[in-house]
């Protein structure tokens, strides 16, 4: 089939890869380049930079993908289908009218429809997540579902990991709604709205903890947050970013919220229970363990480190 992609995100690009391995990629849309880095430097979309050193397809930044000269290119391709992957911008009724259009999500849907499904899935204490293939719809990730994948959280894993492993799954899900679609086979089935819940897109200022809270909630946070925006605290007046958690039970005895309970495993107090620090990141220093952090700090037993 004769494909247009629409896409910005690293999460599109295995799909990217493998739609143009499989069927005539004719253009590829994606968001125009952005100053990125401390020098702002104007930097590709991960989409683009993979296009353009492919050498597949046209290539297009619009500003407004709807605009009426964009439209028109697009329909210029003459494409069998629209493949559409963390692009960025709302599409048009004029646009997703040019040929079908289907969209890669990564959670099941209707549960956390928007920006940042794959974080709000940790932050919402979810056991499971996975992808959703759905047509486009006016309201946002409300189109019909055609196929889904699924995964298991793991209590340790972080944002960043889970995105990498949908962003695989990805690639035989869409590429089977693809030969679906081709057939004419392709049936969705309607998301139940009593079930929808939002993801709204991140933001600098969530990047903190509270130890007030449940271990459990602490967890859930470093892990849904990490690698960006990223949870930060302070130990000994020092920025100190927290990578990753884990759950812990068993801790007895009373300690002042954030304080260090066991100095070899990283376990700290909490509101109720603890967490377990796993990963950190000390200013101007490389990621590193919790042992590696504490052989070369040595907090001791009792000493809090402080929400920021």
């Amino acid at each position: 089939m004769r494909v247009v992609f629409l896409g910005s995100g690293e999460f599109g690009v295995p799909t990217l890869a493998a739609v143009a391995s499989r069927h005539k990629l004719v253009g590829v849309v994606t968001q125009p380049d952005r100053p990125a880095g401390r020098g702002g430097v104007l930097t590709a979309t991960p989409v683009s930079a993979w296009a353009q050193a492919a050498g597949v397809g046209e290539v297009i930044k619009p500003e407004d993908v709807n605009a009426s000269e964009h439209v028109e290119r697009v329909r210029s391709w003459k494409p069998d289908v629209m493949v559409v992957i963390a692009f960025g911008q709302k599409l048009s009724v004029e646009l997703v009218g040019i040929a079908p259009a289907v969209n890669l999500h990564a959670s099941l849907l209707p549960r956390w429809r928007g920006a940042a499904p794959i974080n709000w899935a940790i932050l919402g204490g979810d056991a499971e997540t996975g992808n959703s293939v759905i047509g486009i719809a006016p309201r946002m990730d409300a189109g019909q579902v055609y196929a889904t994948s699924r995964r298991e959280i793991g209590q340790t894993m972080t944002a960043g990991e889970l995105h990498d492993v949908l962003s695989g799954d990805g690639v035989e899900l869409m590429l089977g709604v693809l030969e679906e679609l081709g057939a004419g086979r392709a049936r969705g089935g309607v998301q139940d709205e009593s079930r929808k819940t939002r993801a709204p897109k991140l933001t600098r200022e969530m990047a903190t903890v509270d130890f007030r809270t449940s271990g459990e909630e602490c967890r859930r946070r470093i892990n849904g947050l990490s690698p960006w925006p990223g949870v930060s605290v302070r130990f000994r007046g020092a920025l100190l970013k927290l990578l990753r958690a884990g759950p812990v039970t068993g801790v007895e005895g009373e300690w002042a919220e954030g304080a260090v309970v066991d100095v070899e495993r990283g376990v700290v107090s909490c509101g109720e229970g603890a967490v377990a620090l796993l990963e950190v990141q000390p200013p101007g220093k490389r990621r590193m363990t919790w042992g590696e952090f504490a052989a070369g700090h040595r907090p001791r037993a009792g000493e809090v480190i402080e929400c920021n």
